[in-house]
């Protein structure tokens, strides 16, 4: 099963610190949470500025880490294939919630996919998400799911009405 995800995160030297993850699977199903157990009092002046006004206010969206590690636990269905965009940090975010990489749970890879890795190998531009919704983990997460399918020749609705800006072909009448 493919698994798209993004995180916003706080970074300063030594430390991550996740903010928030929005994961969107090839059926459709969706997952968004925030970590209460972020300090986002170390937030720089970019993610003031990017990242936080984006974040919801609803309480049931926050959530600590522990919640957020037993709720992909329940998401995630079989052997994942995992796919980020600038994968790297969003990929050690995601891990990190398990402990190290050793604790990832059984049948889970040990590295992540990168469309944006694929784009350049392929010399493929991919359309840019609306600035409006961009740095929002789940519209983030919308977005790679939507580059993938985009670099496969694939197109999907749910995408399309997520995003707005892949094209969805037309089906001929």
């Amino acid at each position: 099963m493919l698994y798209f995800f993004d995180t916003e995160f706080i970074e300063y030297p030594g430390h991550l610190d996740l903010i928030s993850i929005g994961v969107v699977c090839e059926d459709d199903r969706a997952y968004y949470a925030i970590s209460k157990d972020c300090d986002l009092s170390k937030a720089n002046e970019w993610v003031r500025t990017h990242v936080l006004p984006k974040l919801p206010t609803d309480a049931s969206l926050w959530k600590s880490r522990e919640q957020i590690k037993q709720d992909l636990l329940a998401f995630v269905k079989g052997m994942p294939e995992w796919w980020a965009c600038y994968a790297d940090y969003d990929w050690v975010c995601l891990c990190w919630l398990f402990g190290a990489m050793i604790d990832l749970p059984k049948g889970w890879p040990m590295y992540c996919r990168d469309v944006k890795q694929v784009a350049d190998q392929a010399q493929v531009e991919l359309p840019q998400m609306h600035s409006s919704v961009e740095h929002d983990a789940l519209m983030d997460a919308w977005w790679t799911r939507g580059a993938y399918e985009y670099l496969h020749g694939q197109w999907s609705q749910s995408v399309y009405e997520h995003t707005g800006c892949f094209p969805y072909p037309q089906r001929p009448e």
